[in-house]
């Protein structure tokens, strides 16, 4: 999109970009029936419904509290979540 070197997180290094509308697009062209949003943080997720033309719904949503890892807490149920919730097995 023509970021500087000086413009990114880390210059020099490569960054991805999340692009939910053009997610939207291919999954479009693809004429999928349902979509399923995973990993998407709010305001994306919610781009990525105003262009979806399938009906759209969110299995995990990205969270800073785990480091951008949507899935995180259910890979640490059984360790650091299982204490912090008082889950006793």
């Amino acid at each position: 999109i023509g970021l500087k070197k000086e413009e990114k997180v880390e210059p020099g290094n490569f960054e991805t970009m999340c692009n939910p509308v053009g997610q939207a697009y291919l999954l479009n062209e693809e004429k999928t029936d349902f979509n399923i949003v995973v990993g998407l943080c709010v305001g994306h997720d919610a781009l990525f419904f105003r262009y979806s033309k399938a009906p759209a719904t969110v299995l995990i949503v990205k969270d800073r509290v785990l480091a951008h890892n949507p899935a995180g807490a259910l890979y640490c149920s059984e360790g650091y979540y299982e204490k912090k919730l008082n889950i006793n097995r």
